[in-house]
Order: structure tokens, then sequence, then C-alpha cells
């Protein structure tokens, strides 16, 4: 039997239900596109921003509305959006993009579009300012909108709240940055405690070089001075050894100074003090080196109402080094001149002037480098480099500048200009704390006696060969305090000759106990230490001591200061009956 053919209502029908179910599914569509378009533009996460060609705001949404406080009605066909952005930053915005892409960038709308303008991806971060003025970072995207003819007819710029992302990076910028100075704080701490630690063993080290030296220059001064004299050949050793000696003293004094200043542990004390004095005492110091070496030195009448404010100790430090390198690095028959002016108000100006070799300009910003020997380096003086780069942290760290200048073949002129002072009120009790003239000891006296408190042994055998020469002078020793003071209460010597790194006991300590007991108060206790700082000095001159030597011991100068503690020792006897 033939299949029955359909029949056309039949199939127009069917047709029919085909098109209603596909109008229906592009109703969905439509209506998807459009829900979802809704949604976009009334999201309250986003500001979207859409714009005309010549960037007037022509669609601002909720989300825009929400964020900054505008309805849309005040915004649309109104302004652009550069009106609502930070005008710094649009104009600094305009700036970089000038740079980069050099051409000129107007500031303004131009500024926000320019890349998206030309097809390039644009994202970037901006401030939006709020209705009420408050203002919020925002991360930025522009995109260009083009017709079927790709004309731009506008621009859509969506904008998003970046004040959260700000905030996690601005905890995590202050995370770090605590990371950061509690390291740097831990670095420094390990810093600071490795130069006290290196400033401690270069202390014991300096201690420890200065027992040996002591022995080492006391006995070769004997040498030089014993009967009978040297031969030449031996003289010519001696004076090797000493100046060998010498110049390790000096080595170990800068490099101290070097770390004591480093460390931060460099003592000194600022005061007026007087030009004319230090002057004096620079002349005096610096005279015979100026006669071994053939140079004149020529020094100032200084005005007696010049004082500058500086540690006195150091003062003479520095000049003396200035002086000694314009000795030691001149020629024979040359000379040094010294200058003193006030160079502007408050400051007073010392130039030392010496007619060496000189320097290039490209060799004088070396000068003050550690270990730097520029000028040296054919010259058979012995230097460290250390002492300019000591003498100009000295002087800073009073508050002064050093300068130099030099010509090749004429010589140098360094220059330190210091703080001016007002001259120092004199002390009411000046007259009763000076020193009275000492009479001199009796010629035909029984002998005098001097106590030596000293622990170490070649120490000890080299005053016992100094006072060997000396017949009118008797010589006890002791090994540590608690025994020196025995034998000081026992003996009532004359002169107390005292160490101050004493096993057990300080030297400080016994004197103190001794200046306490009435039966040896009155003895002058004499230190003698190797502990040589100028601090160190100070310290032991304010605790009692009469006078401070310091290690390794002049000779000529151990015995003047003998001579006039025991003539000190003398007229307290005589006064005190």
């Amino acid at each position: 039997m033939p299949a029955k053919k359909p029949d056309s209502a039949a199939l127009d029908k069917a047709a029919a239900t085909v098109a209603v179910v596909a109008e229906v599914r592009r109703q969905l569509v439509l209506l998807k596109a459009g829900a979802l378009q809704d949604a976009i533009l009334n999201s309250a996460n986003f500001s979207i921003i859409a714009t005309d060609e010549k960037g007037i705001i022509q669609l601002f949404n909720i989300g825009a509305e929400r964020m900054l406080g505008y309805a849309a009605a005040e915004m649309v066909n109104q302004i652009t959006p550069a009106h609502i952005s930070d005008p710094l930053e649009v104009i600094a915005r305009a700036v970089e993009l000038s740079r980069e892409l050099a051409t000129p960038i107007t500031p303004g709308f131009e500024a926000l579009v320019f890349k998206a303008s030309r097809g390039i991806e644009d994202i970037y971060e901006l401030t939006y300012i709020r209705r009420d003025g408050s203002r919020f970072p925002a991360i930025v995207s522009v995109t260009a909108l083009r017709d079927a003819d790709s004309k731009i007819i506008g621009y859509l710029l969506i904008g998003t709240d970046n004040t959260a992302r700000k905030q996690v990076e601005e905890r995590l910028r202050w995370t770090e940055r605590r990371q950061v100075e509690a390291e740097m704080a831990n670095a420094k701490s390990v810093a600071e405690k490795t130069n006290l630690a290196d400033c401690d063993f270069l202390t014991g080290m300096s201690h420890e070089m200065r027992n040996s030296l002591n022995a080492i220059l006391g006995f070769a001064q004997l040498m030089e001075s014993g009967s009978p004299l040297p031969t030449p050949s031996q003289k010519e050793s001696i004076a090797k050894i000493l100046q060998g000696g010498w110049y390790l003293m000096e080595l170990s004094n800068e490099i101290l100074d070097l770390a004591m200043i480093e460390s931060g542990r460099l003592s000194w004390s600022l005061a007026p003090m007087s030009m004319a004095e230090v002057m004096l005492d620079c002349k005096i110091a610096i005279e015979p080196q100026a006669q071994k070496s053939g140079v004149r030195v020529i020094f100032p009448r200084v005005d007696d109402h010049w004082f500058i404010k500086a540690d006195r100790t150091r003062v003479k430090q520095v000049l003396i080094s200035l002086l000694s390198n314009a000795i030691k690095y001149n020629q024979v028959g040359g000379s040094v001149a010294v200058e003193c002016s006030a160079s502007a108000p408050q400051r007073i100006r010392v130039s030392v002037t010496d007619t060496g070799a000189g320097l290039p300009p490209e060799k004088l910003a070396q000068l003050f480098r550690p270990f730097s020997r520029v000028g040296q380096e054919t010259s058979a003086e012995a230097g460290t480099g250390i002492g300019l780069v000591v003498t100009k942290r000295l002087v800073e760290l009073m508050g002064g500048s050093i300068g130099v200048a030099s010509t090749v073949g004429e010589g140098s002129v360094f220059s330190i200009e210091w703080v001016a002072a007002d001259a120092p009120q004199p002390a009411i009790d000046d007259a009763e704390h000076a020193v009275p003239a000492l009479p001199l000891a009796r010629s035909g006296a029984a002998p005098r006696t001097l106590l030596y408190v000293e622990d170490n042994p070649a120490n000890l055998e080299l005053v016992e060969q100094i006072i060997a020469r000396r017949p009118d002078i008797r010589l006890l020793s002791a090994r540590n305090g608690p025994l020196g003071i025995e034998v000081a209460r026992a003996s009532r010597p004359d002169v107390i000759l005292m160490d101050i790194n004493l096993p057990g006991m300080s030297g400080i300590k016994a004197m103190q106990i001794l200046r306490a007991d009435t039966a040896t108060a009155h003895i002058p206790v004499v230190a003698l230490s190797a502990n040589a700082m100028p601090r160190d000095m100070e310290r032991g001159l304010e605790a009692g001591f009469f006078r401070y030597l310091t290690k390794p011991l002049k000779v000529n100068e151990f015995v003047d200061t003998l001579d006039v503690a025991l003539a000190f020792a003398e007229n307290e006897v005589s006064q005190n009956g």
C-alpha cells in the first residue's frame, strides 16, 4: 500500500512551529543579552564611563555614581573624565607619554585616551576625585569605540576602586620597611659590636706593644747615653733601633686613634682655649725635629684674645701632625710658615705652608684616604698614610674644617678653620691650686727613696738601670697593688711610681688607698702606664696622680719628672715639719 503523502496544511503547520521556536530562542538570546548588558551597566562594582569622540561623557553608570558621588544627570553632556581626575597626575601622564612616544601631548582628556586612540591597549592607575572632594585610587581600562568604518566615535573607560589593593600593598610595604629597619638595626648593632671589639683588640694590642717598646726603647736610650759611650758603629745601630721603635709607636697611636674614631669611643672635651698658648706649645714640641731636618719653622705672633672652642690635646695633636709632615717632606734649607687669622665671623684659620715638592691636582683628592701615601712614594721617610685621615676626622669632630692647596715644585698649604670662642672666665680658685715653686734638693742630703709598683720584669729592670745612675735615689719595688701599699706604709718612700694595669688591684685603686691613709697621703704618686690615650691620662690626673707618664718612657722626661716629684716631696716635708 503506497505511503500517504503529508498534506500541505500539515507541512505549513510544522514550518510555523519551527519558526515560532526559532523566534522564541532568538528572543531568549536577546533577553539574555539585554539582561547581561543591564547587569554590566548597572553593576555597582565598576565605574563605566562612555564619552563621545571629543571626550564629553555620554554614559555614567550606577557604579560610577556610587564611586564618585555624582548623579548621571550631572555628568552626561557636561564634562570629560579629566575633570574628575587628579590634575597633577593628568599633567604627569602627559609629560610621561610625551617623553615615551616622542610627541607633544596636551594635558587633559587627550592624555587619558591617547594610547587607546592609537589602538594601543591602555590600563593605568589614576586618582579619582569624588564630589565631596575625597580621593581614591582607581585602575582604569580605556578602549576606543569605533563605527563600521573604524572611525572613532567615542571612548569607554572602565574603572575599579583600587583602595583595598593599595591598603594591602601599603601594609606589605610597612611590613617590609619594618623588616628592613630591623635588619638595618641588627646590622648596625653587629657593626658597632664589631667596631667595639676591634677597638678593644687594638687597645689591648697597643697596651702590649707599649710595654714591649718600653723595654726596647728604654734600654736603647740607656745604651746611647751609657758610660763608656758607644762606638760610632754602635751609635748608628742604636739610632736605627730608636728610629724604628718610635715609628712603631707612632703607627700604633694612629691606628688606635682611627679605631677609636670609627667606633665612636674617642673622647674629647670642647672648651675655649687660647690660640697663643697652643701655638707656643707646638713651637716647643716641633723645634727639635725642625733643627734636626734643617728646616726653618716660622710661627706667628698670635693675638692673645683669640680663642677657639676645641679640645686642647686634640688641637695640639692635629697641628703637630701637620707641622711634622711639613718638615718631614720638605727640603733641607726649606721653611714652614704658620699663619693664624680671623677668616670669617666666628671662625679662626690656621695655615701651615711648606716649601716641599708639592702635589698635582689629581693626587690631592687622595690625601685624606686611609693608608694613602700620596707624594711619599719616592720618599725615604717612613709613613703610614693614616695621620692625615685622623687629622681630618679630629678637626671635623670638633666642628672645624680642613683643606689643602698645592703647587708642584713650590709646596703645599694646609688650612684649618676652627670655631671661634669667647675667652673663658678665670677660675676664682686658680691661685689656690697653683703648684708652688719647688726648691732644689740639697746637696749632700741622704738618698731619697723611690717605690716602683710594677709587675713587668723588663720594665722594672729598665727603671732599676736608670736609678742606678742616680746615687741620690734608693729604689724599692713591689709586684702588685696590695704589696705596694704594704711597702709604702712600712718604708714611707719619698715618691711612688705606679703602673696602672696591675694584677688583682689597679694602680688607680692602690693610689686612692694610699691617698686616703694619713700616713701616706702626702707622698706624690707618679703614674707610668701603657694606657696612653688622652682620656686615660686625664682620668689618671683627675683620680689624684701627681704626674702621668706613658710607656714607652723617654728617659730624660722620666728623670725630669722624678726630680720635680722629689722636690715636691721635700717641700711637703719641710712645710709640715
